[in-house]
């Protein structure tokens, strides 16, 4: 009697769980059938975090422009190889002088991180120099589009970066520039751009009562200039460190630079995680040894290989499918609690890029990292439904005409489809 009861509940266990996603399937897949699909490419993959039933699936093996999506891959690469606390600076102290040579980390008197741990550091040292020689990558990113020079979300890359190698201008009763070596630098003139395409010449708008983060051209002369003001020191430069055993000076909790990554969509902090966790395997800062480190290393076993160019997203060469964001989804949710993991990503009506949208009844049901480009909208996280399960999912949308509202309406209909239903 006992088995018979056994194999009941077992029977009426299976049918439930065919029963959901038959419906869901059924509501999904009506809504990709209406003609606001019939021109896009859209491809999905959901799945139960605890069992891994795969709950919908479409065209999940083809590849998409992941836009923003790709910090995702970025935050797997930095929790695998970064320590709790961001390297701030490796140096050598040879006699009387500190060797320093920047590590990538975005912090360093960043507008809104603001960390001052290498700058104290480097305040307390008689002699000061800097070595030039690690960085070995490109100021911009592959597939990055030229005419972005300009704006906040488009800062050049390198090894020590100051400010979030940005100008910030600002009206407080008079005009405040920061860092304070760009004030001469900066116009107060009505002009169609924010900066002089070749050249730290900014402008700023008479009238404005905006705050202004324009992208400087980074250099070794401009660095050095802006680290010598903010220290009130000279500093000399060479371009390879003296031979000896290179030290560490710590930071700013890591994990501040990976909500602010997500949470704001922070391009610069995730071009830049790039280069701190190629640091830690070598000597020499370079995005692409990191990729494909873990590539090769942590996901070699991938369904299909991406095409991983920069850490942001900015790059429409970037190429993911959904089983990707998926596949490296669950393995966060394998490596990161979730108290911890739902603090990284934004919440769904309640922070980051998705304050505004995905909200929850009572709290939210959504943890996930948004990307859009133009024409390109895609979102990848975790699904609390009310039932009390757990999914992991990717929704991939590019090339549609509709409008990104609309876009995103449709999107969040599927979403309660999956929350109510599962």
């Amino acid at each position: 009697m006992k088995k018979i009861t056994f194999i009941l509940l077992i029977f009426f266990v299976l049918t439930s769980c065919i029963s959901k996603k038959s419906a869901i399937s059924k509501a999904i897949n009506t809504t990709l059938a209406s003609s606001f699909y019939k021109n896009q490419f859209t491809g999905i993959l959901v799945i139960d975090a605890k069992t891994k039933d795969t709950i919908y699936n479409q065209d999940s093996h083809k590849y998409f422009i992941p836009a923003s999506n790709t910090k995702i891959f970025t935050l797997f690469a930095a929790l695998k190889t970064l320590p709790k606390k961001a390297p701030a600076i490796r140096y050598i102290n040879i006699k009387d002088t500190l060797y320093f040579e920047g590590t990538g980390d975005p912090s360093f008197l960043h507008p809104y991180l603001k960390d001052s741990t290498a700058l104290n550091f480097l305040k307390n040292q008689s002699n000061l120099a800097f070595v030039s020689g690690n960085f070995q990558d490109e100021k911009y990113g592959a597939g990055w589009a030229w005419d972005d020079y300009q704006w906040y979300y488009s800062p050049e890359r390198n090894a020590l970066p100051i400010n979030g190698n940005v100008v910030v201008s600002y009206k407080n009763t008079e005009l405040v520039v920061s860092p304070p070596y760009f004030k001469d630098s900066v116009i107060e003139i009505l002009h169609k751009d924010n900066r002089n395409e070749f050249s730290n010449i900014f402008y700023y708008p008479p009238q404005s009562k905006d705050t202004l983060e324009t992208p400087f051209i980074t250099s070794l002369q401009t660095s050095t200039s802006i680290l010598e003001q903010a220290l009130g020191k000279k500093i000399s430069t060479v371009v390879t460190m003296p031979i000896g055993n290179k030290e560490t000076l710590y930071g700013i909790e890591t994990d501040t630079l990976y909500k602010r990554m997500m949470h704001e969509s922070d391009n610069f902090i995730a071009e830049q995680l790039l280069f701190m966790a190629a640091s830690e395997l070598k000597d020499t800062l370079n995005s692409n040894l990191i990729r494909t480190h873990i590539l090769e290393n942590e996901l070699q076993d991938l369904a299909q290989q991406p095409r991983w160019v920069d850490g942001s997203g900015l790059s429409r060469y970037n190429l993911f499918t959904p089983q990707n964001m998926v596949n490296v989804l669950d393995r966060l949710y394998v490596m990161v609690s979730e108290k911890r993991l739902y603090t990284i990503f934004p919440a769904g009506g309640l922070s980051g890029t998705l304050k505004n949208r995905f909200a929850g009844d009572k709290q939210p049901y959504i943890y996930a990292k948004s990307g859009s480009l133009s024409n390109n909208y895609c979102l990848s996280g975790y699904l609390l439904t009310k039932s009390g399960k757990t999914l992991i999912f990717s929704f991939m949308n590019n090339h549609f005409r509709e409008s990104l509202s609309d876009e995103r309406l449709r999107l969040e209909q599927m979403l309660h489809t999956l929350r109510d239903n599962y």
